[in-house]
């Protein structure tokens, strides 16, 4: 077998196993043996690129990242439906059907609650995906659509040209995986799985689209060459033939049909794993649906049933405080066991002391909850007609129900936090944090090797990092005995970093990078820094009253105490290794554009702020000077509109003495 047939043969052999298992969900081989596989085709495309082609298994890790979105004319309108949200709008349908067709059916469909696509092929091969748009006209979003698995690259026996609609979407399992690694990065939470599949979709960089999980189910022919179906639900047999992820589409004769699916869909749409929002009723016979035709907004042939937010009274027999990763406190609400949407809801969420103070939600009220597509059922309101009259207004704990440590608001939202540095709750978040490239840089101590250290009982403290040995990192899954040393030594090499590093890791609120550094220079050792007050504290650049505070509080606390004296023990370096800052350049910011050829941007960066200046990443009115080198941008445009000085880089090092 010549090397093209070998590859040919790899690329087969995946594609088939990625149908199983992101299609059918019928995995037929390990995760080990695939990735083998992979990495296989990965080595052999590698030495050989001019037989890499765009339907390669490899070629769904995401490609360049782009700058904009192209638009896309949809050649077929990808059309709203209209919805209807009773049994008597439904019945008005199905009259209007009847009255102008003969042999009525209907697929009934479940309305997938996604983001809508277009997927173009020609002679087989996937060349072009567009999101929905107004419908007219959508965004070419072909790299990202590329990296979804459900997807097929290349279609066997298809038709010259073939467009199919679908929707893209996050699985629940997949959107939980997805904010908990936000979480751990301390990153915002998507609302909903929606909100994330099209966050995902429109990412510019299809390589953060890739670790999203996006999927896609398919749910209607647009256009195709040469093929005709008397039917709707024989064009989705059709594409199930393609290999394409298909919609369930029951087919049902009567309307009374129709109504009992919908309500079973209800029922069940909770074993689902993406969430519904609806049902679609569509005409079966697709020469019927273009004698109805369709008006300027919707198509005359179909329905969305809208489910309406199911709410029931339940008594709140109790509120449980749960502290989560970044330490916040969220209030959960522990309620009588009621039947909802399908489930038997025994807990509702709170959100915060903003809401349960807004509605009064008190211990022992009888309240009325809902849920109308999200995971967790919330409470709406409360029946404050049967509350006792000894009830009393709830708070969340001024400390932490965890470990004890103070519980501060956030200055600037509703959310309450845990302070405390070595608070179980938050171990894993802290320890992402403490060995991230901003904060000790520990190469090889990502996430996944955290959480394997925290659930094996091996970490519990940032501390007992430096206690670990090659043998015991080497027992996790997935990490073999090489990859264990590296850690280590790492670990052992990140002891002497320099203290804003350690400053950035403890991760004291409104400290970050460059903070760290800038009272790192400013007080030269650990020591000194614990002991400052306040009033020394806000002396120093860029440190105001609050981030003061916060430091204070932080070195005061007995967690981060113990801490650092754990830390101190393991040997890590206390010291700063660079000068106290100077005063030549105090009180003067400094905006660098273009390129330097005496020195890096970085490294004039560093020189300035030793020097006691500030450097800004932004020309305002308060920017003191601009450094130009060459092929200096628009930000030395924008400094000349504004009047300001520039300097060139020989004037700036002349002002660095």
């Amino acid at each position: 077998m010549d090397i093209n047939e070998t590859i040919q043969s790899l690329r087969e052999t995946l594609n088939e196993w990625s149908y199983q298992y992101y299609v059918l969900d019928q995995p037929t081989v390990s995760d080990f043996e695939y990735d083998k596989k992979l990495r296989e085709l990965e080595q052999l495309e590698e030495a050989h690129p001019e037989l890499i082609t765009p339907d390669s298994p490899t070629q769904r890790v995401g490609g360049q990242a782009i700058s904009a979105f192209q638009q896309v004319i949809h050649e077929v309108p990808l059309q709203s439906l209209q919805d209807v949200f009773s049994e008597e709008e439904l019945a008005a349908f199905d009259q209007r059907i009847r009255e102008n067709s003969e042999a009525v059916s209907y697929v009934v469909e479940p309305k997938v609650d996604g983001l809508s696509v277009a997927l173009e092929y020609v002679d087989g091969v996937f060349v072009r995906g567009a999101t929905r748009g107004d419908g007219a006209v959508g965004e070419d979003v072909t790299e990202n659509l590329r990296t979804v698995r459900s997807i097929p690259m290349r279609l066997e026996h298809a038709p010259h040209r073939l467009i199919v609609r679908g929707e893209c979407y996050i699985s629940r399992e997949n959107f939980q995986k997805l904010n908990d690694e936000r979480d751990l990065a301390g990153e915002t939470l998507f609302a909903n799985p929606r909100n994330a599949a099209a966050g995902s979709l429109r990412q510019l960089d299809p390589k953060v689209a890739a670790k999203r999980r996006l999927d896609c189910i398919i749910f209607n022919i647009q256009l195709s060459d040469g093929s005709q179906f008397d039917t709707d639900s024989a064009a989705l047999d059709y594409l199930e033939t393609l290999k394409f992820k298909v919609i369930p589409h029951p087919v049902r004769d009567t309307l009374s049909e129709v109504s009992q699916w919908i309500a079973q869909l209800g029922d069940e749409r909770e074993q689902y794993p993406f969430d519904i929002d609806g049902a679609v009723v569509k005409l079966n016979r697709l020469a019927e649906r273009s004698v109805l035709g369709e008006t300027s907004k919707f198509p005359r042939w179909a329905v969305a049933w809208k489910y309406p937010p199911e709410q029931k009274p339940t008594k709140l027999l109790d509120i449980v405080v749960q502290v989560g990763r970044t330490g916040v406190l969220t209030p959960k609400a522990v309620v009588e066991a009621v039947r909802l949407a399908g489930t038997t809801v025994t807990n509702a969420t709170l959100h915060n002391q903003d809401f349960i103070t807004e509605k009064d939600i008190r211990i022992g009220d009888t309240v009325i909850v809902q849920k109308a597509g999200e995971i967790i059922p919330q409470v709406v309101s409360v029946d404050a007609s049967k509350r006792h009259e000894d009830s009393n207004p709830y708070f969340l704990p001024s400390t932490c129900p965890v470990c004890g440590a103070p519980v501060e608001r956030d200055e600037d939202g509703v959310a309450m936090r845990c302070t405390g540095a070595e608070c179980p709750a938050q171990l894993v978040r802290h320890l992402v944090h403490f060995a991230s490239r901003d904060a000790m840089d520990i190469e090889g101590l990502g996430p996944a090797v955290v959480k394997a250290l925290v659930d094996a009982g091996l970490v519990k403290t940032p501390a007992d990092l430096y206690q670990l040995t090659a043998e015991e990192v080497a027992g996790l899954e997935r990490m073999g005995k090489k990859s264990a040393q590296n850690l280590i030594k790492a670990l052992e090499k990140s002891k002497s970093n320099d203290l804003s590093r350690l400053l950035c890791a403890f991760g004291i609120r409104q400290v970050g990078s460059r903070a760290a550094q800038t009272l790192s220079r400013e007080f030269q050792t650990l020591d000194r820094l614990m002991g400052a007050a306040a009033e020394e504290l806000t002396v120093v650049d860029d440190i105001g009253s609050v981030t003061a505070e916060f430091i204070v509080k932080w070195f005061a606390s007995s967690q981060s105490q113990h801490l650092i004296e754990a830390l101190r023990e393991a040997g890590l370096n206390f010291r700063s290794t660079e000068e106290k800052a100077g005063d030549a350049l105090k009180g003067l910011t400094f905006v660098l554009t273009g390129t330097l050829s005496q020195m890096t941007r970085s490294e004039a960066k560093k020189r300035i702020e030793q020097a006691g200046g500030k450097v800004s990443g932004s020309v305002s009115k308060k920017t003191s000077y601009v450094v130009a080198g060459e092929e200096a941008g628009s930000k030395l445009t924008k400094a000349q509109a504004l009047g300001l000085t520039i300097l060139s880089e020989q004037q700036l090092l002349e002002m660095l003495g």
